[in-house]
């Protein structure tokens, strides 16, 4: 099993085998790599988030010829900031008929789920907590923990609203994890690999060696599909039904206040994060740089570490995340559900058959 290199020297691994557990080398080891592994995890989610959330507010803002927040901090970059700090401080309002322990332990099912889910994306060649030979099978099974969270915060919150919500999110995160499912395995099939780090060193070349160009039709087409199929199992808008406004005010988080509501909130920014990062793991050549095929351009293009190529893919698929929100209107539950079952699982069990045929007959280009 690869993993992070847990030896290497930085500050913090320095101050703890010379000062902390000076005369205990294995005690030292272990606990600098518990803190390298805790910081690649919380880092994602504590770094990512407010800037996400500008980010989100800054592109619905220009794509409807608007500013957005502009007073606190160069062009609002500060609002985020003081919006965190509110929920921090707010008062957290229980409702008086609530199962109360599932009610308060049900925002840190998602978040949970979306820490184990971190510990397994490969950020760089060395840069990774854990790295699992059967990684897919591993997200799969984490990814349904945040269903769990949001139909067990509605049921305590004997809500109406929120109990809509939860039931219209069990529906459609579990009917769009078969998509999810299909084309895992479809990258898997592909490069041979179910290890996300392997994945991405099975992309290793130019950019028509990422899985989107280097399975002629078959990438392309997967591409998309996990696009939409990710959008919907993240809730986001056109699909974020499960908490649509003008109908669930919302949705399995109308009860929640303060950071209750704020875990809730960070975690669907998390795994948008986790998502964007599984998209070009396995279609984008993870945190491997562009190369182009001319020596001079590509040298200069991979002197940047994988971690910064890695954090710019993220970046790019995100955007297209927000694009979708704002540029598509809301269908209803029926239509978001038949577009899974007849046509997206169709499509993906078409676009499976057709890899089997790839590998099979050596077309892999």
């Amino acid at each position: 099993m690869n993993a992070l290199d847990l030896s290497v020297n930085h500050p913090v691994g320095d101050f703890v085998r010379e000062v902390l557990f000076p005369n205990c080398p294995d005690l030292a080891w272990a606990a600098n790599g518990l803190i390298a592994a805790v910081a690649l995890v919380l880092f994602p989610v504590f770094l990512s988030a407010p800037f996400l959330i500008w980010m989100e507010r800054k592109v619905c803002a220009h794509m409807q010829a608007r500013l957005g927040p502009m007073r606190h901090g160069p062009h609002g970059a500060f609002q985020t900031i003081a919006d965190v700090m509110k929920l921090l401080f707010k008062e957290i309002a229980l409702p008086g008929k609530i199962d109360r322990l599932p009610y308060l332990l049900a925002p840190a099912i998602p978040l949970t789920a979306s820490f184990l889910s971190l510990a397994v994306i490969p950020w760089d060649h060395d840069l990774q907590v854990a790295d699992p030979e059967q990684g897919i099978l591993y997200l799969l099974a984490v990814g349904a923990l945040g269903i769990l969270g949001i139909l067990v915060g509605a049921w305590a919150s004997n809500s109406k609203f929120a109990l809509l919500g939860a039931m219209r999110a069990g529906a459609q995160m579990l009917s769009y994890e078969v998509s999810l499912g299909i084309l895992m395995l479809l990258v898997a099939l592909l490069s041979g690999e179910s290890s996300l780090r392997e994945i991405v060193l099975s992309q290793q070349g130019t950019a028509l060696d990422w899985w989107i160009f280097k399975a002629p039709v078959v990438g392309f087409l997967a591409f998309v599909l996990y696009l939409v199929s990710s959008t919907a199992e993240l809730n986001r808008g056109p699909f974020d039904l499960v908490e649509a406004e003008q109908e669930l005010t919302a949705g399995y988080q109308t009860e929640y206040s303060g950071m209750g509501f704020a875990m809730f909130y960070l975690a669907e920014y998390v795994n948008m994060v986790i998502q964007a990062a599984l998209v070009s793991t396995f279609f984008l050549g993870g945190f491997l740089p562009l190369q182009i095929g001319i020596a001079p351009v590509d040298g200069i293009l991979a002197a940047a570490p994988g971690i910064v190529w890695m954090v710019a893919k993220i970046l790019l698929v995100v955007f297209v995340y927000m694009w979708f929100r704002w540029s598509f209107p809301r269908p209803r539950i029926d239509q978001l559900l038949a577009l899974e079952w007849k046509t997206l699982v169709p499509a993906n069990l078409v676009l499976f058959a057709l890899g089997v045929l790839l590998v099979s007959q050596g077309w892999i280009l």
